[in-house]
């Protein structure tokens, strides 16, 4: 029997705005859009006669701020909200506060009269939209789920288009410094704070691709580096990975891990969407496969869909240590459980223990490595 569509409300200043978010989702046959408001007191009204299964939400509107209202959906009647927002400093630091605040996810305005952003944002609100409506929310009852699609299965790159996939038998540098490369999604701002605030100041060098717009990554860069005892940044092409430090890939690029030498680096690049997204999580994951093999260690995380399930398992082939968050804590388990399924993972675990057991593992891996020397 179909299930009804994802009910959503659109909460925005902007008439333009509104519309074209409008016609972005009814595009979607798995969307349904009830209504559109411009301010937070309006959307209430409309919410008196039924509530949406996700709202769009602004951060600055008039009469009430986006944050306000948020805060008091959360309290009053609990709901996947993911923020709409524009491109400046102060709204890129507004909507991580957002997400602080309960919202789920965020996602740029669209670009008005730019054809291929517009594809591409129609492809990532849509997706950001079915995520929002699976996501756990504490207090929310259980959603229906979406109706199956009915429409054709838009092709989906893989990492092929950015990077080669590795040939049976080829070898990867032998070298004894350990990475550790990371991907999430839906709920990975959060999960990713939890995990990244647990690195001690000897961790292996980190990088990690979060699926988050342009600009809004700079801003979650700072907001890390400000609160974790390890160094975060946004990554630059070239950028060194060195223990002790944390790159996040820039929204809107590819990220890869390459080497100089015997030191790892990061390449950042433009390119397709992969697995729907960019930055792809599986691209890292096959750039670690491929110049890293068995002394990477990979974290895949909360999201929906299964961008990094088949990097993850080109990172197993080759010998690395792989770990997936369970179930239980995840906001969404979309990647996580798909990298599972293709037998990638060799272990799962809470959120709250995956940095512990990065940490003993990679210890574990030093000691072997300095005993090797002596004997």
């Amino acid at each position: 029997m179909n299930k009804r569509p994802i009910r959503v409300l659109i909460v925005d200043d902007s008439a333009l705005v509104r519309q074209t978010l409008r016609e972005i989702l009814e595009a979607d046959p798995e969307i349904e859009v009830i209504g559109t408001a411009p301010d937070p007191y309006l959307a209430a009204k409309k919410m008196n006669t039924g509530f949406p299964d996700v709202l769009t939400l602004d951060i600055e509107m008039p009469r009430m701020d986006g944050l306000t209202f948020l805060d008091r959906i959360m309290a009053q009647h609990p709901m996947p909200v993911v923020i709409c927002s524009s491109l400046t400093e102060k709204n890129s630091e507004l909507a991580l506060k957002a997400i602080e605040h309960g919202a789920v996810e965020v996602i740029n305005k669209p670009r008005l009269g730019v054809r291929q952003f517009f594809e591409e944002a129609r492809i990532r609100i849509s997706d950001v939209i079915k995520a929002a409506a699976k996501a756990r929310i504490a207090g929310r009852k259980k959603p229906s789920p979406p109706l199956p699609s009915q429409r054709p299965v838009e092709p989906k790159l893989t990492a092929d288009a950015i990077i080669p996939g590795i040939k049976p038998g080829q070898a990867v540098f032998e070298t004894s410094d350990k990475v550790l490369v990371v991907g999430a999604s839906t709920g990975g701002t959060e999960a990713l704070r939890v995990f990244l605030e647990s690195m001690p100041l000897d961790a292996p060098g980190i990088v990690v691709v979060q699926h988050m717009p342009e600009h809004f990554t700079t801003a979650f860069a700072q907001r890390l580096n400000g609160i974790c005892n390890i160094s975060v940044k946004e990554a630059a092409d070239r950028d060194a990975v060195l223990k002790g430090h944390a790159l996040i890939a820039p929204g809107n690029r590819h990220i890869l891990l390459k080497r100089s030498g015997a030191r790892y680096m990061v390449q950042v690049k433009d390119g397709p969407l992969v697995s729907r997204h960019r930055p792809s999580v599986d691209v890292l994951f096959r750039s670690a496969a491929r110049y890293a093999g068995n002394n990477a260690i990979g974290v895949i995380m909360t999201g929906m869909g299964d961008d990094g399930a088949r990097g993850m398992m080109e990172m197993h082939e080759t010998g690395a240590y792989t770990i997936a968050q369970d179930e239980e804590s995840c906001v969404v388990y979309g990647m996580p459980k798909e990298a599972v399924k293709l037998g990638g993972v060799d272990k799962i675990l809470p959120l709250t223990q995956i940095a512990g057991e990065v940490i003993r593992f990679y210890k574990s891996t030093q000691k072997l490595n300095r005993v090797g020397g002596i004997l």
